[in-house]
């Protein structure tokens, strides 16, 4: 069986290293793509993008995988970003060798901690400085402490003395205090370090594991005390060989930071990095967890049944509804084809009220005569004496119409229904084929995890691969807002201070031409010319780039004024001296203006042998597809709004093109639109 979970070495020399990557990053945000896994997006200053995982109660390292981002993010996600997102990570450490990591933030409101627990279910809690609980990913009450909300935190008992701070002497007596227990579990309680590093201290020092504790000699002590400081060195000085180790069909069995005795005649895969091999192995085996175990399988098959329960329900609502509009419709078509016939017995039995008949008495004489058959009062079926209407039955159609209203109201009112019917109708296919999309997916899935069944895992890994392979063909610009000009210019923008700063000092040269509004929260915009000269085409595309990404976005402007200059008129320091703030310059000489820059963006769709979006200023977008909507500032927003964009979007598209879109997330339309906020301008689009 593969490896399940960190031990507390696995957590010591990971910290060791992750100590010098993620700390002093900033959280650009937070992903969860299971119950329990979380991926923090952290940026460094002229460095490409971190993204650090954590799953509670079984691992946490660096990972160059990515995964779809769930459309809507789950709420304990929702909640870190809240807290965390846009903070500094300052620090991150191990408690006690426990396995219990703390992560210190840095945020605007003061410090918080994170608390990640690696051992049982696992649990993810968030402290103030005060170690006051603020949230956790599971509250619960236990036997020796509780995780309750604005309670304090209080750490579980340790699980054996702290390995680091042990000498010879105490280790000694608590092997004898064991009495006849095996020698190997007694270490593994006694210093909390698990089974595996157990055996392995003791295949180090030539002990016995099965040999009892109190009748160990004073050396095979000292040759444990020895074999332990072996391992603890390796830790504290960051002294790592790490590797995977195979099985006998290349399946992964465990992964370690340093060479074991009890690997020694394994086949083993070797990594620049702990965290490299952790992210290989943990990614590959969860992985193929996902798809050799019938419980996937199951929760796929089970999505898969309650969609089509939903489909099912949805399909017979809508026909329900397509049938009331149609019945709605022909009584009113039927109240106008005996319009005047029913008028007369109407005005004849208001005229009856009016001489001094109450309805009741006005009813039993229309039901008399009826069964006389003395009047025309065969269309009569009841009287409604309480809500004054009068039940019919006409050309096979059963209504009734309200005397309080005139004929020409009643007819109005059934059209209504009718048309709010078929309005409801609309709004509930949409929801359908929003459902069979989602049914479609999870079909996929399913069958991926069928077909994965049937691989080797050496076949799995090649597969699993490719997903990195992608991660790692990215280019530079793309960890910034970039369009391609319809003059065939890039145009690179940045989405906050730091980039603003990395953008301009890394990524900008002399001929370059740099936009920014006229307004606090603008990003900087630089066309890349690579020497050429700029239509004025692209010089406009650029401003209402930098007009739309702006704050004024936000605050519903329909324009702002841009300017742009040369790379050489930014500085670092004002006038007088003084220093600019991250992700600022001071602009010198003068200002090419453009004035009442419209904010709007486009969003298209290009379908080709695979389906994409993208966005931009319009005439960037027009110049790749014909399939666009124009988006302005607006009140709609989040994924309301994204799925706005790509129902208008696939109205226009095939039945096969449609199929390829719902291949691809709509959250990657999220990129594009400032805020996600905004309303679609129908006359543009």
């Amino acid at each position: 069986m593969p490896k399940k979970e960190f031990t507390s070495f696995d957590i010591a020399a990971t910290i060791s290293e992750l100590k010098r990557q993620i700390a002093d990053s900033r959280v650009n945000n937070i992903y969860q793509f299971a119950e329990k896994t979380f991926t923090f997006k952290l940026h460094k200053t002229d460095k490409p993008s971190i993204r650090f995982t954590i799953e509670a109660g079984r691992r946490l390292h660096l990972t160059a995988y990515t995964e779809e981002s769930p459309a809507e993010p789950p709420p304990f996600c929702m909640i870190l970003r809240r807290y965390l997102r846009d903070s500094w990570l300052t620090s991150i450490e191990q408690v006690d060798f426990e396995r219990i990591v703390t992560i210190h933030f840095k945020t605007k409101t003061g410090t918080l901690k994170l608390v990640v627990e690696l051992f049982g279910d696992g649990n993810i809690i968030l402290t103030n400085e005060e170690n006051i609980i603020l949230q956790a990913l599971e509250f619960k009450r236990m036997r020796d402490r509780n995780i309750l909300r604005n309670e304090v935190l209080a750490f579980p008992p340790p699980s054996g003395k702290n390995p680091f701070g042990v000498t010879l002497p105490e280790l000694e007596l608590g092997l004898q205090d064991a009495g006849d227990a095996e020698t190997v579990r007694t270490l593994a309680r006694f210093l909390g370090v698990g089974g595996v590093y157990a055996e392995e201290i003791l295949q180090r020092a030539n002990v016995e594991k099965n040999k009892p504790s109190n009748t160990l000699t004073e050396g095979e002590a000292e040759g444990i005390f020895r074999a332990l400081q072996s391992l603890l060195e390796a830790v504290r000085e960051g002294k790592f060989e790490p590797y995977i180790i195979l099985g006998s069909d290349g399946e992964f069995v465990d992964v370690v930071p340093f060479k074991l005795k009890r690997y020694e005649h394994y086949k083993t895969q070797t990594y620049a990095s702990y965290n490299e091999a952790l992210d290989e192995f943990y990614f590959r085996v969860t992985a193929s967890e996902r798809a050799l175990t019938s419980f996937e399988n199951d929760r796929l098959k089970q999505e898969a049944q309650r969609l089509k329960r939903v489909i099912a329900e949805q399909e017979k609502s809508i026909a329900a509804d397509e049938k009331k509009s149609e019945r709605d419709k022909h009584i009113g078509d039927t109240i106008y084809a005996h319009f005047n016939e029913l008028q007369t017995f109407q005005e004849q039995l208001l005229k009856a009220n009016i001489a001094g008949n109450d309805w009741n008495t006005i009813a039993q004489t229309v039901m008399t005569a009826k069964k006389a058959g003395k009047v025309p009062a065969i269309y009569v079926e009841s009287f409604d004496s309480k809500n004054l209407a009068l039940n019919l039955a006409l050309d096979s159609c059963h209504f009734s119409i309200n005397l309080r209203r005139s004929l020409f109201d009643n007819a109005n009112e059934y059209y209504e229904r009718g048309k709010r019917a078929k309005q409801k109708v609309a709004g509930a296919m949409r929801a359908l084929e929003d459902s069979k999309k989602q049914l479609a997916k999870v079909e996929r899935e399913l069958q991926q995890a069928e077909e994965l069944k049937t691989l080797k895992p050496a076949q799995i890994m090649e597969t699993l691969s490719k997903r990195r392979a992608e991660m790692e063909n990215k280019e530079w610009f793309e960890k910034f807002r970039h369009f391609i000009s319809s003059g065939g210019f890039l145009v690179v923008a940045g989405k906050d201070t730091v980039s603003n700063e990395v953008l301009i000092k890394k990524y900008t040269n002399q001929e370059d031409v740099v936009f920014h509004a006229e307004i606090t929260g603008s990003p900087f915009v630089v066309i890349k010319t690579e020497g050429k000269e700029p239509s004025e085409a692209t010089l406009n595309e650029a401003a209402e780039a930098a007009a739309s990404y702006s704050r004024a976005w936000r605050e519903n402007a329909a324009t702002a004024d841009v300017y742009w200059v040369k790379v050489d008129q930014l500085s670092k320091s004002g006038p007088s001296g003084e220093s600019v703030p991250h992700g600022a310059f001071f602009v010198l000489g003068k200002r090419n203006w453009y004035r009442n820059t419209p904010l709007r963006i486009a969003v298209g769709i290009v379908v080709g042998e695979k389906a994409c979006f993208v966005g931009g200023p319009i005439d960037s977008v027009k110049a790749k597809t014909n399939n666009y909507v124009v988006i302005q500032p607006g009140d709609y927003q989040g994924k309301e709004l994204l799925q706005m964009v790509l129902r208008t979007l696939t109205s226009k598209l095939s039945k096969e093109q449609r199929e390829k879109i719902g291949k691809i997330s709509v959250e990657q339309v999220r990129e594009f639109i400032p805020y996600t906020k905004g309303s679609i301008n129908p006359k543009a689009s």
